[in-house]
Protein backbone atom coordinates (compact mmCIF):
# COMPACT_ATOMS: atom_id res chain seq x y z
CA UNK A 1 0.00 0.00 0.00
CA UNK A 2 1.19 3.05 -0.69
CA UNK A 3 0.05 6.97 0.26
CA UNK A 4 -3.11 7.99 -1.65
CA UNK A 5 -5.28 11.14 -1.11
CA UNK A 6 -9.17 11.72 -2.83
CA UNK A 7 -11.16 14.59 -2.62
CA UNK A 8 -10.91 18.38 -2.00
CA UNK A 9 -11.42 20.76 0.74
CA UNK A 10 -14.57 22.33 -0.92
CA UNK A 11 -17.85 22.73 0.83
CA UNK A 12 -19.45 19.57 1.16
CA UNK A 13 -16.54 17.67 0.55
CA UNK A 14 -14.12 15.80 2.40
CA UNK A 15 -9.87 14.70 1.30
CA UNK A 16 -9.36 11.81 2.48
CA UNK A 17 -5.35 10.62 2.58
CA UNK A 18 -5.06 6.62 3.03
CA UNK A 19 -1.27 4.83 3.77
CA UNK A 20 0.22 1.92 5.40
CA UNK A 21 -0.74 1.06 8.97
CA UNK A 22 -1.68 -1.46 11.66
CA UNK A 23 -5.26 -2.36 12.09
CA UNK A 24 -7.43 0.57 10.67
CA UNK A 25 -6.72 4.23 12.38
CA UNK A 26 -8.71 6.83 11.43
CA UNK A 27 -8.21 10.49 12.51
CA UNK A 28 -11.03 13.02 11.91
CA UNK A 29 -10.42 17.06 11.60
CA UNK A 30 -14.42 18.45 11.18
CA UNK A 31 -16.02 21.02 12.13
CA UNK A 32 -19.53 19.00 13.15
CA UNK A 33 -17.27 16.43 15.08
CA UNK A 34 -19.25 16.49 17.97
CA UNK A 35 -22.52 15.96 16.41
CA UNK A 36 -21.15 13.46 13.37
CA UNK A 37 -17.72 12.15 14.20
CA UNK A 38 -19.09 8.86 15.04
CA UNK A 39 -20.92 8.71 12.31
CA UNK A 40 -17.99 9.35 9.56
CA UNK A 41 -15.24 7.23 11.54
CA UNK A 42 -18.29 4.58 11.30
CA UNK A 43 -18.72 4.91 7.18
CA UNK A 44 -14.78 5.56 6.53
CA UNK A 45 -14.34 2.25 8.32
CA UNK A 46 -17.32 0.16 6.91
CA UNK A 47 -15.99 1.01 2.85
CA UNK A 48 -12.36 0.10 4.26
CA UNK A 49 -13.64 -3.77 5.24
CA UNK A 50 -16.05 -3.84 2.61
CA UNK A 51 -13.08 -3.56 0.05
CA UNK A 52 -10.93 -5.70 2.12
CA UNK A 53 -8.47 -3.25 4.16
CA UNK A 54 -7.75 -3.94 7.35
CA UNK A 55 -3.96 -2.60 7.79
CA UNK A 56 -4.55 1.44 7.13
CA UNK A 57 -3.91 4.85 8.85
CA UNK A 58 -6.60 7.21 7.06
CA UNK A 59 -6.47 11.04 7.43
CA UNK A 60 -10.05 12.68 6.65
CA UNK A 61 -10.45 16.65 6.49
CA UNK A 62 -14.35 16.84 6.49
CA UNK A 63 -16.34 20.11 5.04
CA UNK A 64 -19.81 18.61 5.95
CA UNK A 65 -19.61 15.70 2.76
CA UNK A 66 -22.66 13.48 3.24
CA UNK A 67 -22.48 9.45 3.83
CA UNK A 68 -22.30 8.61 -0.44
CA UNK A 69 -19.72 11.47 -0.51
CA UNK A 70 -17.62 9.68 2.16
CA UNK A 71 -17.94 6.15 0.83
CA UNK A 72 -16.93 7.46 -2.78
CA UNK A 73 -13.75 9.88 -1.60
CA UNK A 74 -12.81 6.55 0.52
CA UNK A 75 -13.23 4.05 -1.72
CA UNK A 76 -11.44 6.16 -4.54
CA UNK A 77 -7.96 6.77 -2.40
CA UNK A 78 -8.39 3.33 -1.37
CA UNK A 79 -8.05 2.14 -5.37
CA UNK A 80 -5.21 4.45 -5.42
CA UNK A 81 -3.31 3.49 -2.47
CA UNK A 82 -3.84 -0.13 -3.28
CA UNK A 83 -3.48 -0.46 -7.27
CA UNK A 84 -6.56 -2.99 -6.97
CA UNK A 85 -9.82 -1.58 -9.06
CA UNK A 86 -13.00 -2.44 -7.50
CA UNK A 87 -14.91 -1.39 -10.39
CA UNK A 88 -13.77 -3.45 -12.84
CA UNK A 89 -15.92 -6.97 -13.18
Amino acid sequence: MKNSVAGTLESGDIMVTIGPGEGLQVELQSSVAAQFGRQIKAVIIETLEGLGITDARVEAVDKGALDCTIRARVTAAAVRATGKDVWKD
